[in-house]
């Protein structure tokens, strides 16, 4: 099931997570004058980090570690990270034209991360955290 307990706890940890990310990402883009990759990346990256252990811990209460899991949370981050926000920025470039770079560009981070959210949730619920993997028990996430 796609919409159960378990999203309601990735969408806590996501509220979570987007705070601690948006600050760091707006204060890079908008008072330290960073660039939009530069901005998008720091926030995904730090956010990342926190991302893996409450979803580890709290969303899908997963105790195994595997070289698997690591290897594809990456993946998953890299992927969630890369192509949504490259689609918001080409987006927001090409509908939004006639406004100035600043307003853009938070435009394009905005949509970027709604649309990482939703790659990531996918990639965390169905590859790196799901309940059963060959050879190993299985975790139950309620």
């Amino acid at each position: 099931m796609l919409f159960d307990r378990v999203f309601l706890k990735f969408l806590l940890v996501g509220i979570i997570n987007t705070l601690v990310g948006s600050a760091i990402m707006f204060v890079l883009y908008n008072a330290a004058h960073m660039s939009y990759w530069f901005s998008s990346g720091c926030n995904y990256f730090l956010s990342s980090i926190l991302s893996f252990f409450l979803n580890k811990y709290f969303t899908f209460t997963v105790k195994r570690w595997s070289v698997f899991m690591i290897i594809s949370f990456v993946v998953t981050i890299v992927v969630s990270y890369y192509f949504p926000f490259w689609i918001a920025e080409y987006a927001v470039n090409y509908f939004l034209q006639n406004n100035t770079e600043n307003v853009k560009g938070n435009i394009a981070l905005i949509a970027g991360t709604c649309l990482a959210a939703a790659v990531s949730y996918l990639g965390q619920r169905f590859v790196v955290f799901r309940n059963k993997q060959k050879g190993e028990e299985q975790v139950k996430t309620e």
